[in-house]
Parts: C-alpha cells; sequence; structure tokens
C-alpha cells in the first residue's frame, strides 16, 4: 500500500501509540495486508499526551519507518494509521471506536506500569489511582478500564467482544492482562467479568525491535530527506520478531503469517528467552554502563570489561531458559550481541534505565529465584540488581544527580536517602514487597550485599573487572 492507495477501514485499536508500536506492530499489520488484504487499519490512542497526535495529523497520519543498519539507513513510508485519539481529551470516543462493531482486535503498548498491577505477583493492584477512578466512574482512565468499559458497551450492544492483544515484555502478557481485565471487571459488573471470560481472547506474544528514542536532530536529518518537515518518524534495527499464539475472537486478525509473524500455538518458550536472555541483559546493561558512564548500549559493550560482562550474565542466564524449538542458546547470545553492537542503534543507557521497579522482576528477578534454588552462580546478575540500587538513589558516582523515571521514584529516593550504606540500602529496598517477594529477599540478601559492597567501593566498572578476571 503506497501513500496514494484507498486507505483500509479501521479493524484495530491500539492503546498506547507510542515509537515502538509503529516501528514495529504498524509495519506488520501494512505487511500483512500488502500481502493478503483486509480492513485491518489502526485508530491509535494516547492515554496521556496529545504530542503523537499533534505531531502525525498535519501528515494525515503518515509517518517514516528508519531502518538504522550499520551500512547505512533505509525510509519507508507507513500510511495504516487512520486516525490518532487523545484520550485525556475526549473518553467516550476512545470508548466509541472500541465497541465499533468493525474493531476486532484491540492491541497494548502501555509498558508495564500502564496495567495498574503488582509486579511481583502479576495481580491487579486495586489501590492504583487510576483503578480507583475507573471504579468511581464509568468514562474510564487506565488501560485496563478501557477494555472492560469498550467490552461492557459492546455486550449490551449484543456483539462478540474483540480480541486483546497484549505487545508489551511481559511474562505470558495474554495471562496477565486477561487477569487484571476480569478483576477489574468483576469489580464493576460480575457479568460482565463471566462474559469477557467465557467468549474474551487474550493471546500471548513476544515482541523484539530494538527502537531508540528519536531525537529533534533525526526529525531534523530525515526531514531533509523526505522533504517532510516535523512528523513523528520512528527508528529502528533491522531485526524484528513477533510470536503470537494464535486464538483470535472468531479468528478474525490480519494475515501476520505472510507479514513474518510466527503464529504459534503456545509462546512461552519464545517469551523466556526474550525476556531473560534480551531484556534481562538490556537492563543489567542499562544500569551499570549508565553507572559507569556510557551513554548507549552499543558504547557500553564497545568496553570490553562490559562485553565480558554481558557474556557472564548470558552463562548465568541460559541454564534457565527453555528455548523454542530449533533455537541454539549460544547463537542467540551471539545475535544480541552483534545487535547490542550495532553503532547505528543510538539506544540510551538513561531509556532502557526508566521504570526499573516494574522491570525487574521479570527480566532478572525470576532468573535469580530459579539459580538460586538449584545453587547456580547469581554473581552477575546480583551486580545488575545492586546496580539498580545505587542508580534508583538518584546520584551517580561521580555524585552527579540522575533523574530516575519510575513510577516509584519519590519512594525510592526517600529510602535510600535514610541509608547510610550499600548494606543498610539493600535491606531497605528488598523489604519492598510489591518488587521483591519475601522468599526471594531473604535468598538474595547474602549475593546482593556482596555485590553492592563491591560497586559502591570501587565503582561499577572496576567492580564487574573483579569479577570476570
Amino acid at each position: 500500500m503506497n501513500a496514494t492507495s484507498p486507505r483500509p477501514a479501521s479493524g484495530i485499536v491500539h492503546l498506547g501509540l507510542g515509537a515502538f508500536f509503529r516501528a514495529f506492530g504498524c509495519v506488520y499489520v501494512a505487511d500483512a495486508m500488502a500481502a493478503s488484504g483486509g480492513d485491518w487499519g489502526i485508530i491509535g490512542v494516547s492515554l496521556r499526551s496529545p504530542a503523537t497526535r499533534d505531531a502525525l495529523r498535519p501528515h494525515d497520519w503518515r509517518y517514516s519507518s528508519v531502518t538504522l543498519a550499520p551500512e547505512g539507513e533505509t525510509i519507508r513510508d507507513i500510511c495504516v494509521l487512520n486516525d490518532v485519539l487523545v484520550a485525556p481529551e475526549n473518553r467516550n470516543a476512545v470508548l466509541e471506536a472500541m465497541a465499533d462493531p468493525a474493531i476486532r482486535i484491540v492491541t497494548l503498548t502501555v509498558t508495564e506500569k500502564g496495567y495498574c498491577h503488582n509486579p511481583a505477583t502479576g495481580a491487579l493492584n486495586a489501590d492504583h489511582p487510576d483503578i480507583r477512578a475507573d471504579l468511581e466512574h464509568a468514562l474510564p482512565v487506565s488501560a485496563p478500564g478501557y477494555i472492560v468499559r469498550a467490552l461492557q458497551r459492546r455486550r449490551a450492544a449484543g456483539l462478540d467482544p474483540f480480541t486483546v492483544l497484549s505487545c508489551d515484555n511481559l511474562p505470558d502478557n495474554g495471562r496477565l492482562v486477561r487477569g487484571v481485565v476480569l478483576d477489574l471487571a468483576g469489580r464493576i459488573d460480575p457479568d460482565i467479568a463471566d462474559w469477557i471470560a467465557q467468549k474474551g481472547r487474550f493471546p500471548s506474544t513476544m515482541v523484539d525491535r530494538i527502537t531508540p528514542a528519536t531525537t529533534d536532530a533525526d526529525i531534523d536529518r530525515i526531514a531533509r530527506v523526505t522533504g517532510r518537515t516535523g512528523g513523528a518518524p520512528v527508528l529502528h534495527e533491522p531485526f524484528s520478531q513477533w510470536a503470537i499464539e494464535d486464538d483470535f475472537v472468531n479468528g478474525a486478525r490480519p494475515d501476520l503469517a505472510a507479514a513474518g509473524a510466527e503464529m504459534v500455538a503456545d509462546v512461552t518458550a519464545h517469551e523466556q528467552m526474550k525476556l531473560r536472555m534480551l531484556n534481562g541483559t538490556h537492563s543489567a546493561l542499562a544500569y551499570t554502563g549508565y553507572l559507569a558512564g556510557h551513554e548507549t548500549i552499543a558504547d557500553t559493550v564497545a568496553d570490553p570489561v562490559f562485553a565480558t560482562y554481558v557474556r557472564m550474565l548470558w552463562a548465568e542466564i541460559m541454564p534457565a531458559v527453555s528455548p523454542p524449538d530449533g533455537v541454539r542458546l549460544p547463537d542467540y547470545a551471539d545475535a544480541l550481541l552483534a545487535r547490542y553492537a550495532n553503532p547505528a542503534i543510538q539506544h540510551r543507557t538513561w531509556q532502557i534505565a526508566m521504570d526499573g521497579s516494574q522491570k525487574l522482576p521479570q527480566r532478572i528477578l525470576a532468573t535469580l529465584r530459579e539459580n538460586l534454588q538449584t545453587g547456580r552462580p547469581v554473581a552477575g546478575l546480583s551486580l545488575a540488581v545492586a546496580a539498580w540500587m545505587r542508580y534508583v538513589g538518584g546520584t551517580d558516582e561521580a555524585g552527579q544527580p540522575i533523574d530516575v523515571r519510575d513510577p516509584m521514584a519519590a519512594r525510592l529516593a526517600d529510602i535510600s536517602a535514610a541509608c547510610t550504606g550499600p548494606e543498610d540500602r539493600v535491606a531497605a529496598l528488598l523489604g519492598l514487597s510489591d518488587i521483591f517477594p519475601a522468599d526471594l529477599a531473604a535468598d538474595l540478601r547474602p549475593a546482593l550485599n556482596a555485590a553492592a559492597q563491591r560497586l559502591w567501593a570501587v565503582g561499577t566498572r572496576a567492580a564487574i573487572k573483579e569479577m570476570t578476571k
């Protein structure tokens, strides 16, 4: 489909229209329609800010997708969006779009914190301010609230539910979003919860494409090439992978397999491998690399100390991973290192470090738990957690302030400020049961104390160098 072709009608509403989904999901959907047709145009929803809508609207929702390869960049027009709604401006308009009979799938990239759940347990956080608002008012605030209220409207109209397709980096993301939606629905109307449980579909997915933040310099450079000033281009690596459990309401979906997605019966192996080996090491490199003064992941792994460290991490992680059929984990690790080292991808350590309180449980702590239970090594992963604990204190190793972006940032800063040394901070932060379950905290403390003591004493890079001799 090119810019002059008639646009397909909308069949998907996407909640959380950020750079990742425009660099990933929109591209797959565009390719699926190019291969097999169908009305699968996308209505995007920004849940907080009008910035994306305001940037895209002057260009009739077109934007540039820029592939960043070591040998150069390739720019492609993406014309799959039909509209972008801004939820705080008109919540009812979002619900009307989701309740439209033509909409058969609602996709989400709302980040870990957008599910309003307890990261340690996966359960709905009923005390979350957005959930409390959703229970008190018919016009929702949270992503789960929009799903429940839109499904409520569809049931009242005699329609089938839409499929809910999470595209966030969460373990068993379909099960998780189903759980929070059913819990919230049950608190609003138990009959709606029963209907969703019987007729709804929540397939799990694994998504993978590194998408660095777009800078003003990127926008200016791309405008010079395309002649399209402003806009909202997205940048990404050449690699992409999407594994999807093939379980949709009435089987209604784009021909995603024709676009290169893997349609599978169970996504668990793909998801575990990616969350632990990619996302886990990404977070570890983000905290340790940032503290050591590295701006990007490519800069970090160009440092031989950190290249050795990430290999050490994979040696700890791989015994806790059951790979998908046909995948050799050492080969997967080699491919990941090559992706991390791509000099065209300026994936900044501060960007990956965001929302660590929500990310650590599935990216790192799950592996740590298994290794501790089986007596396998945990030194490298423990150092990553210790680096996070130093990072959230709000100052780096040179005493310079860190802009900690996390839903628990204020609480983490207060706890850190009250501590007198590394062991004190380890004990205090391990007491956060919504991140560290009590049994894991007790088992992890000795290794974490050892890692924190060295990290505070000699600095991150030197601590890693000692560990990887």
